[in-house]
């Protein structure tokens, strides 16, 4: 799971960098983006890394549905929330697209079946386990993208996709039985 997390690093870290008009064309803002001063390779290099963080939370989910190991109505659940990140994967292909660049495509599932170590699910509550880290993961990246935009309209767009990715973690969390987190501010440091 090494190449993963680091992926996820390397998206926090670079992720200030993203520039006004790539969230601008993610806010479906074409207007804004225009007026914005880009760095197409760069913006697209940062959007690239979130969209393998989405296919990586896609395939996620498809391992768990396919695992045989989630009962209803959590299975529903992983449908769904496999639908928000086919959504916002959607989203950043179509941004990145519109700034010049080629989609990084999704590898096939057995390699996330690989690195995610899937062989290691034995119940429900390991994929739900699984699915949480990975969700926590992208919270905190997107998270860690905001900070970078002076106007407000265009941080919604990371913050949207965070609260989406944060509430995933909650629910999860609250499935496996886990408290909710004590101190304030706990996502995103």
């Amino acid at each position: 799971m090494q190449p993963i997390l680091a992926s996820r690093r390397s998206f926090i870290g670079t992720g200030g960098l993203l520039s006004a008009a790539a969230v601008a064309l993610l806010a479906g803002r074409e207007s804004l983006a225009q007026g914005s001063a880009a760095d197409p390779a760069r913006d697209v290099s940062i959007l690239n890394t979130a969209l393998a963080l989405e296919h990586e939370a896609i395939n996620a989910y498809q391992l768990g549905a396919g695992s045989g190991l989630l009962q209803k109505p959590v299975l529903d659940l992983a449908v769904q929330f496999q639908g928000h990140h086919k959504a916002h994967r959607d989203a950043l292909a179509a941004a990145i697209q519109k700034l010049g660049g080629r989609p990084v495509e999704a590898m096939k599932l057995q390699d996330y079946a690989r690195a995610l170590d899937a062989d290691q699910l034995r119940s429900q509550a390991d994929v739900l386990g699984l699915a949480a880290r990975l969700e926590l993961g992208a919270t905190n990246a997107y998270l860690g993208v905001i900070p970078a935009f002076s106007q407000r309209e265009l941080g919604q767009v990371a913050g949207r996709l965070a609260a989406d990715e944060t509430m995933h973690y909650t629910v999860l969390a609250n499935a496996l039985g886990r408290p909710l987190p004590a101190p304030a501010l706990s996502f995103g440091a």
